[in-house]
C-alpha cells in the first residue's frame, strides 16, 4: 500500500469518529449506531478499568447511548491527538484522546440494574477511545470501540 493510499484511509477512519461524535451531540442514536457493523461491540469504562456498559450490535448501542439522558440535555464530545494505524485496505486500529461534557436537565431514575454513577446531573470526563475499523462494501464502520476513562467529574 503507498503512502496516500495510507493516508486517504486515515482521513476515512477519522471522519467516522467525527461523524460519531457529531451525531452524538445532536442526540441522533440511529446515525450513531450506523456507523458500527451489526455486529459491533461498544465498552465504556470507568476510571479504574471496570466496564460500566457493555452494548452489542446496532440496536444495542442505540438503545445504550440513546437512554443515557434526555433530547434537551446538552452534550459535548471534543476529539483528540488521533493515532490510526492501518492493517490492510480494509482494516485498520485508532486510538484518540477526548473530552466529554453532559449538562442534564432532569436526572433520570435510575433503571433496575444500572450503575449508579448513570444517575447524575453533569459530567464532565477525560479518557480515550479505541477503535478497531473494517471496510465492508466500500464504507468503513466501526467494528469494536473501547471508551476508557483517566477521569470523570461528576455533579449530582
Amino acid at each position: 500500500m503507498d503512502t496516500v493510499d495510507r493516508l486517504a484511509i486515515i482521513e476515512d477512519i477519522r471522519r467516522v469518529m467525527a461523524r460519531y461524535v457529531h451525531h452524538a451531540d445532536r442526540h441522533r442514536w440511529h446515525d450513531l449506531a450506523g456507523l458500527f457493523t451489526p455486529d459491533a461491540t461498544f465498552t465504556p469504562h470507568r476510571p479504574d478499568g471496570s466496564i460500566l456498559l457493555r452494548m452489542e450490535g446496532r440496536d444495542g448501542i442505540e438503545a445504550g447511548v440513546g437512554s443515557s439522558g434526555g433530547p434537551d440535555d446538552i452534550l459535548i464530545h471534543h476529539l483528540f491527538s488521533d493515532e490510526i494505524d492501518v492493517e490492510s485496505a480494509t482494516s485498520a486500529r485508532g486510538v484518540w484522546a477526548m473530552e466529554d461534557i453532559v449538562t442534564r436537565q432532569e436526572v433520570p431514575a435510575r433503571q433496575e440494574g444500572e450503575p449508579d454513577e448513570l444517575a447524575f446531573k453533569g459530567l464532565h470526563g477525560y479518557g480515550h477511545y479505541h477503535g478497531r475499523f473494517v471496510k465492508v462494501d466500500g464504507t468503513w464502520y466501526i467494528a469494536q470501540l473501547e471508551q476508557t476513562r483517566l477521569r470523570l467529574d461528576f455533579t449530582y
